[in-house]
């Protein structure tokens, strides 16, 4: 469905009322707001749910309105824009000062994109002026890629919702942060990099930059998607390399998970594969390319939301392109503990595949050393990621911490304590 010349002009007067519109994207579907007014921004917040200090995006209707937005335009900024504007690709500059603080997070630098949706840009037209756009969900949550995700999940908290169908991209923008750089393209101040991977790729960006580009841990500039749980579905994943897939889901549903289970392409493409044949509550068999992978992304997680899964396993996906490279995590900041419960009973480990829990082996190091928001599917959806195991505590006084459950449970049965004996992450 296509919205109506009709649609789009009731939808920019609401807009310029002070009220929030949802409308379409390539991306997903975003919360429109009136950019300058402080009100209509922050009533974005409370709609979502969203920290206010978490920045917005705001949506422009061409390159030649950059200007109005940020303080200073640099030669870099211009060819990107000339280069990929309409499209998935938010560049974050020095703001002008009629960009209200409200929208940047209290930060002085905002994020700026052009949208590549024709009602988007439609939209942006019949407003005459900027719109800041989060993903139209309550925060943290899986974003929506059509107007029905949008109605489901925010209901009448939305004053209108232009439907333009589902989104043809279907995961966010990438950032690249150019504030380290001034009008003539000098990168005295930092060379740019990105703060989130999206729709446009790394390899793109650099051939048009003629530099390699960073794809930082961390960053002194805040910027949408950094929170540990954003694109996260209610359900736990778990992600394994594609050969475990099957296996992974199907000793995971016979330790009493209801699992959903996403096929990677290697399976789904064999003559003999039929979903019926995998043992798991949901399957989900994944397109070939990655592009239709991600276009389908968020929409698969919610079918296996709304399908009563506690655990999806999906597979990891490749290091470049759209699944982008895996950075290192910073010291200290592995991925929550999973937990998973077989006949030795509950173990909270920080690493392990179930196979390692259910048999109580030793796990092996490094496994998987990854920051899942540097890549772009593991970004949308990990809440769990596979790390190299912790410490884990014995019950047998101070200083003594073990490397696994197996070797944390035989130290407890030497303390003749059952309770002592429970391992915990540290």
């Amino acid at each position: 469905m296509t919205a109506s010349s009709s649609d789009i002009e009731k939808a920019a007067g609401v807009l310029r009322a002070g009220g929030l519109v949802a409308f379409p994207t390539e991306t997903v579907y975003g919360l429109g707001a009136d950019a300058t007014d402080s009100a209509a921004v922050a009533r974005t917040f409370t709609v979502k749910g969203r920290p206010p200090s978490h920045p917005l995006i705001v949506h422009i209707g061409g390159a030649q309105h950059l200007d109005q937005w940020v303080a200073e335009v640099p030669a870099t900024a211009r060819l990107l824009a000339e280069r990929f504007w309409p499209g998935p690709l938010t560049l974050v500059l020095r703001r002008d000062p009629r960009v209200p603080l409200e929208a940047t997070g209290g930060l002085e630098t905002v994020a700026v994109r052009v949208p590549d949706h024709p009602v988007a840009l439609a939209l942006l037209s019949a407003f005459g002026g900027g719109l800041t756009a989060p993903s139209a969900n309550r925060f943290g949550s899986v974003s929506p890629t059509t107007a029905g995700h949008v109605r489901a999940e925010l209901g009448d908290a939305v004053d209108f919702v232009l439907d333009g169908g589902p989104c043809q991209v279907g995961v966010e923008s990438t950032i690249l942060d150019l504030t380290g750089l001034d009008t003539t393209g000098d990168t005295t101040g930092g060379a740019p990099s990105i703060l989130r991977p999206g729709g446009v790729t790394r390899e793109d960006l650099e051939t048009v930059l003629g530099r390699p580009l960073a794809v930082p841990s961390t960053s002194r500039v805040r910027v949408p998607g950094q929170y540990p749980s954003h694109y996260a579905p209610r359900a736990r994943v778990v992600l394994v390399e594609p050969e475990k897939v099957i296996a992974e889901a199907e000793l995971a549903q016979e330790l009493g998970h209801r699992v959903g289970v996403l096929v990677p392409p290697s399976f789904t493409g064999t003559p003999s594969f039929t979903e019926r044949a995998v043992r798991a509550h949901a399957v989900v068999s994944l397109p070939g390319s990655m592009a239709a992978y991600a276009r389908g992304l968020y929409a698969f997680l919610r079918e296996l939301d709304e399908q009563g899964c506690d655990l999806i396993v999906a597979s990891l996906p490749v290091e470049e392109g759209l699944g982008l490279d895996r950075q290192p995590a910073p010291p200290g900041r592995g991925a929550p503990p999973v937990r998973v419960t077989g006949r030795s009973g509950t173990d909270t480990v920080r690493g392990p595949t179930l196979a390692s829990c259910r048999s109580a082996r030793r796990m092996r190091s490094p496994i998987l050393p990854a920051a899942p928001k540097h890549a772009l599917l593991l970004h949308a959806v990990s809440r769990s990621v596979r790390q190299p195991p912790p410490l884990l505590r014995s019950g047998r006084g101070r200083g003594r911490w073990c490397r696994s459950p197996a070797s944390a449970r035989r130290c407890a049965r030497r303390t003749s304590s059952r309770r002592r004996g429970q391992c915990r992450s540290w």
